[in-house]
């Protein structure tokens, strides 16, 4: 039976340098852009000048480029070779005719039909080179020219006056000193096209930066006013959808979201209102009923915990369900606070110990935090003997730490217990654990403020909870 084997082709593995390249390519592409992307402003304003000014000075630069390598660069070097032809000529004129002794007519003739100042100096040595400018476009062009057409010694300066030129030429017995306007042997009227260039550029600029301001200054106070409604704080009261279309849309569409909240949040208040009524008279009339009945005393107080229990339950359901949406922002003392909480630590008689960092005034809803820390220090009070509350207000944030010694919560059991009605003691003894509600609104509170809370373990062996609030 016969078998066929297959060559691979020289270079086509996987081992294929090649093929490594192209598939690197990809990867060093994205690496190349997360690093952009992290040395990038992050604010829209300093992004969208960046868009506009980036491809500005990009066009500048490679129009300047161009003009500075195929214009004035060619018209200098033109210039310089047509002033060197002169002075040249003039060498030539000098060297034919060496009987005239003062050259007078030479120099006239230089003077009148080259527009060249020429002067004969004594066989002196020749100036020690000075410094060249930076740009030195017209230093170079002169002296290339001067070794091609006349290939002797010679000195200039371009630096001196910034009019007029001076070159010097060593020759026999003497030296040639030549004056020449700048305007002969440079391109000087190119920075008109320079200045015409930045100028523009700057006028754009002029216009593009107050209209990009502009522009994103509606998309702020959208976000202001976003914020402020996540927070459960007053929207302004000049807020309305400006800018452009797409920016407008947004703002319409947030005030109709907004509308249907308050619209959904006060329809629940009021069905839970009219439910809350009903329930209480029929609570009311059980209890009338078992105080007009016979029977025994221990029957009718086991009936009459029943109903206080379920009162109790209904009074915190709606109270988690109702939520302290409806109040406004002010402000709320911390120090004040405080002090009424080591009065109900010693009813208590639990030790508690309280530390305030920055600012005792905080910008809050005030009953509703009021009842957030009631809610998660009332818990620490209740099953603990020792009690820290830290509070740091600082760079517009409130962070209140609770730590006590008690038993604690297990780790997989700390998000559970914000959960309604979730109670983790097995007796479930509604006097020791009440209905299963205040860590739910006491987050809910947080939340609404656009804040949190969080469970963690307490250097004193119990629970530490962490609430943060911007304030």
């Amino acid at each position: 039976m016969a078998t066929t084997q297959f060559e691979q082709p020289e270079g086509g593995g996987l081992g294929n340098p090649a093929i490594r390249t192209l598939r690197a390519m990809p990867r060093a592409w994205n690496r190349f852009w997360r690093l952009v992307a992290l040395y990038m402003p992050k604010r829209l304003y300093a992004r969208s000048l960046i868009i506009v000014i980036a491809p500005m000075i990009l066009l500048q630069s490679v129009v300047a480029f161009v003009f500075m390598e195929r214009h004035w660069q060619t018209v200098t070097q033109r210039l310089s070779q047509a002033t060197i032809a002169d002075i040249a000529a003039v060498i030539d004129m000098m060297e034919t005719y060496p009987h005239d002794a003062d050259y007078a007519n030479i120099i006239r003739i230089a003077q009148d039909r080259m527009q060249l100042k020429v002067d004969l100096l004594p066989p002196d040595p020749l100036p020690p080179p000075g410094p060249k400018p930076f740009f030195s476009i017209l230093d170079e062009a002169l002296s290339s020219e001067i070794t091609k057409q006349i290939n002797r010694p010679f000195w200039i300066d371009t630096v001196g006056n910034s009019n007029v030129v001076e070159v010097r030429v060593q020759l026999e017995g003497k030296v040639l000193r030549v004056f020449v306007r700048r305007s002969q042997a440079y391109a000087s009227n190119t920075h008109i096209f320079l200045i015409w260039m930045v100028g523009t550029s700057l006028v754009l600029l002029m216009i593009a930066i107050p209209f990009l301001r502009n522009q994103i200054r509606p998309i702020l106070t959208l976000a202001e006013a976003a914020e402020s409604f996540g927070k459960g704080r007053p929207m302004p009261r000049d807020f309305r959808p400006r800018g452009a279309e797409e920016v407008r849309r947004a703002g319409f569409a947030f005030i109709q979201m907004r509308e249907r909240i308050e619209r959904q949040i006060e329809q629940r208040t009021a069905m839970l209102t009219g439910v809350s009524h009903d329930l209480r008279t029929i609570l009311t009339r059980f209890k009338l009923q078992l105080a007009l009945a016979g029977g025994k005393t221990e029957t009718k107080a086991a009936l009459n915990q029943d109903i206080d229990d379920m009162q109790s339950m209904l009074e915190g359901y709606l109270a988690f369900a109702r939520g302290e949406a409806a109040e406004d922002a002010g402000r709320f003392d911390l120090e004040t606070y405080f002090q009424k909480l080591g009065e109900e630590a010693q009813l208590r008689k639990c030790k508690l110990t309280t530390t305030l960092t920055g600012d005792p005034t905080v910008h809050v809803r005030p009953n509703a935090f009021a009842r957030l820390l009631a809610n998660v220090i009332g818990n620490a009070f209740r099953y603990a003997k020792t009690v820290e509350v830290h509070a740091n207000h600082s760079r517009g944030s409130l962070i209140v730490t609770i730590e006590d010694d008690g038993p604690g919560i297990a780790p997989d059991k700390r998000e559970e217990v914000f959960k309604p009605f979730l109670r983790l003691d097995e007796a479930r003894n509604l006097d020791a654990s009440g209905t299963g509600l205040g860590l739910s609104i006491a987050r809910d509170i947080a939340r609404s403020h656009g804040g949190d809370i969080n469970l963690e373990d307490s250097p004193l062996g119990g629970l530490r909870a962490v609430i943060k609030v911007p304030a």
